[in-house]
């Protein structure tokens, strides 16, 4: 008998639950309320169970019915699931879209991004991976991904096809009780290759060969921004972060921007872009994601001062 459970059976025992009566999940229904009582009777006794004690003024959902309840709202969120998924791929829409993002580009708007993703493409399934340099770019080109959000490279492979992304503010920074901080004035190039720069390492191989924004000859390399970010707050050297992942740090103090000669006191412009095989373009929600993508914008301009210590004041007088 089990075989013979419907989903319209499920789905009006569900509104009964959701509208409190019989009789409110009937208006619900727009169907009479003798139809919806016969329907949960059949429902039970095809399932062997009591879902709800009548002998109250209103039907009463009892312990079994709640268990039954969790099952009932899981079958037809998968169906409607199923049928928004065929829906969308009989129009074109993909059955997943699978993204990898640069790790400077900021968390709180792929959540964000992901968030409006799930409400506008319910049916679709989102896969995200993180990666640094040309980890961005190699899935990518292998084909595990459709889109990749990247930092920026001197020379993009010919099979991929970009389009400019709003950039992310980076700075270079170092722990406040660093020897640099203590600098007057702008740092020249000379004296930053006599401390070691952390630098963030390409897992790949697409960057072989190639620096970006290494000034310094004395060089520790992690291959994640995270572990980056530790090192820099321990005082073990200096380096560039997104301001984003830093600005929490600068406005407590914790770490200090660095000014740096031929480096604009608020930091650089990291460009950013979206980029895919020329030959796959995005599908429909591939392109809504990169259109979204092109309307977030990014943490730019004044740079937070770090709050001044007593050992920055002393500096400052016998400056």
């Amino acid at each position: 008998m089990l075989d013979a459970v419907s989903l319209d059976q499920l789905r009006t025992f569900i509104a009964a639950v959701d509208q409190g009566s019989f009789s409110a999940a009937a208006r619900k229904l727009l169907r009479a309320q003798s139809v919806v009582s016969e329907t949960i009777g059949n429902l039970e006794d095809q399932i062997g169970v009591r879902l709800f004690d009548r002998s109250g003024r209103y039907p009463k959902l009892t312990s079994a019915g709640l268990a039954i309840l969790a099952d009932a709202r899981s079958i037809i969120t998968g169906v409607d699931l199923l049928k928004a998924r065929a829906k969308g791929m009989s129009g074109g829409l993909e059955p997943e879209l699978s993204v990898v993002i640069d790790v400077f580009y900021p968390i709180d708007a792929i959540t964000q991004l992901a968030k409006e993703f799930r409400e506008k493409y319910p049916g679709v399934g989102l896969r995200i991976y993180v990666e640094a340099l040309g980890g961005a770019i190699k899935p990518v080109l292998d084909g595990r991904c459709s889109i990749g959000v990247i930092g920026s490279l001197p020379v993009l492979p010919e099979t991929l096809t970009y389009e400019r992304l709003p950039g992310i503010a980076f700075l270079m920074v170092a722990a406040r009780d660093h020897a640099l901080t203590s600098y007057r004035g702008r740092i020249p190039r000379e004296v930053l290759g006599k401390h070691t720069q952390i630098v963030l390492t390409d897992r790949s191989e697409l960057s072989s060969g190639r620096e970006f924004g290494v000034m310094s000859a004395a060089t520790w390399r992690l291959a994640d921004l995270f572990a980056k970010h530790h090192f820099l707050l321990k005082g073990l050297g200096w380096g560039g972060m997104p301001l984003h992942a830093v600005r929490k740090d600068l406005e407590e103090g914790r770490l200090s921007v660095l000014p740096i000669e031929d480096v604009p006191p608020d930091g650089l412009i990291l460009p950013m872009s979206a980029v895919w095989q020329t030959k796959s373009p995005p599908g429909p929600a591939g392109r809504w994601f990169v259109d979204r993508l092109k309307e977030i914008p990014m943490e730019t301009g004044k740079v937070p001062k770090s709050p001044v210590t007593r050992k920055t004041a002393r500096r400052s007088a016998k400056a």
